[in-house]
């Protein structure tokens, strides 16, 4: 299996604290540098129904015998399937590190004596990552989406400081190849029945709204991230022009006056619906399996990584989905979005009609429903204009993000870092405000 580049959509360490409280409410404490393999029982995670066993890794021995026998250890305790044969050995073990800094180290772990034993990925949290992502949300659901629905990898169990995932022998899709019609309606209907599955169901009982009115995870982003924008923008590294050309404080004018207008355009029977969204649907966290043995061709598409995974209206996830169209992580600026690679009307219209065929919420709700051309015509329409009055709001996130992430950047005055934080956030934000001018939402 191939992964994303590891520069796509990289977290910042230094600002995962002060997001800790934005994300989960807690401040999470960094793990100790010095990891050794504890022993302890397997213990259940009661509410994710996963197994976990006390024990820790180190990311950068995953070269040395010590590590392969550590490995092998949570392997058999925690009862992963074809790793419980006693005659195991640690120095068979072949552990391959296929992405990820030390902060998020990503390996691929296989046995060279047997092909009984099968492949399994290990994934390694580092020192920082846990202070902005909530772990225990991101397993329940991980674990829910591939229990209930089998939508992403089977977590075989935790440690830790990590945890054990089902392993696809796939390839990750390319900038190239979300372009392809065929692919690209596979994608439109994996993305509708992520967008079919039941939000109480995923989601961990401490994010069911009391009300039952579930509210778009980007505007609570948004409004929760700002003051940390502003933040990383008074620091003193920043150039007056960057500052100017963001500027954070008209910002939140505009943004306030977009959701105004938004509330009366939003179209909740259409594309507006509040949905249980992937939200960073980018080429890298897209897999095509090697050897797809489903009936239906489209399941040969596995959806990874849930960090962001959270309702949303299902325009949103959609159109924050077309702009990855335009990105390009391997080429020479990942940062910048070619506008000219988003997709025309008749591409997106290929992507509706795959996705409207498998939704639950759009069209006749069936299975596979049968539209007559003029109806199908009218609900592309009203979701392609769903898309777009919800397309800025993508530009908006992924600004503000980019601002947040750019902090340790910016702090250790790093002339040339490996993506271009500040670069990013004014591209998006140039598009965000190019857009809600082209839609009327303010006035040159």
């Amino acid at each position: 299996m191939a992964t994303a580049h590891p520069v796509a959509r990289r977290l910042s360490t230094s600002s995962g604290r002060s997001l800790t409280d934005i994300l989960i409410g807690t401040q999470a404490s960094a793990s100790s540098s010095s990891l050794k393999l504890a022993d302890g029982p397997v213990e259940p995670v009661k509410a994710e129904g996963l197994k976990h066993v006390r024990s820790r890794l180190e990311a950068r021995h995953y070269k040395t015998p010590e590590f392969a026998a550590q490995l092998l250890k949570i392997l058999s305790t925690l009862q992963i399937p074809s790793w419980t044969d006693t005659r195991i050995k640690p120095e068979a073990i072949v552990v391959r590190r296929v992405s990820g800094a030390l902060t998020n180290a990503v390996f691929f772990v296989s046995y060279k004596n047997s092909s009984k034993v099968s492949t399994v990925l290990l994934r390694i949290y580092g020192p920082s990552s846990g202070s902005l992502i909530s772990r225990p949300r991101e397993l329940h659901i991980l674990h829910k989406l591939s229990s209930v629905y089998r939508i992403g990898p089977r977590v075989f169990g935790t440690f830790e400081n990590g945890r054990l995932e089902e392993y696809f022998d796939s390839t990750t899709l390319t900038a190239e190849d979300i372009r392809d019609p065929l692919i690209s309606r596979w994608i439109g209907a994996r993305m509708a029945e992520f967008h079919s599955v039941d939000m109480e169901v995923v989601s961990p009982p401490s994010d069911i709204p009391e009300t039952g009115i579930w509210k778009p995870s980007v505007k609570t982003c948004v409004s929760s991230w700002l003051p940390y924008a502003h933040e990383v923008l008074s620091l003193p590294s920043v150039r007056r022009e960057v500052a100017l050309d963001l500027d954070i404080t008209r910002f939140e004018k505009e943004w306030n006056i977009y959701l105004k207008w938004l509330s009366k355009v939003e179209d909740k029977r259409s594309g507006s619906a509040v949905v249980f969204g992937h939200n960073d649907a980018q080429y890298g966290n897209l897999l095509r399996l090697t050897n797809a043995l489903e009936a239906d061709e489209h399941r040969q598409i596995i959806v990874v990584d849930f960090e962001y995974a959270s309702p949303n209206p299902a325009a949103y996830d959609i159109g924050n989905h077309f702009h990855e169209w335009c990105a390009n992580y391997h080429g020479n600026t990942p940062h910048l979005l070619d506008q000219s690679r988003y997709p025309t009307f008749t591409q997106r219209r290929n992507f509706y009609t795959s996705y409207i065929k498998h939704s639950n919420h759009l069209g006749k709700g069936a299975e596979d429903p049968v539209f007559d051309t003029s109806d199908l015509d009218q609900i592309v329409a009203a979701l392609d204009y769903q898309v777009r009055v919800w397309s800025p709001a993508s530009h908006a996130m992924w600004a503000i993000w980019g601002i947040v992430q750019a902090r340790d950047d910016l702090e250790n005055s790093i002339a040339e870092p490996e993506f271009d934080y500040v670069g990013y956030a004014t591209g998006r934000m140039e598009a965000f405000r190019r857009e809600i001018l082209d839609l009327g939402v303010i006035q040159r």
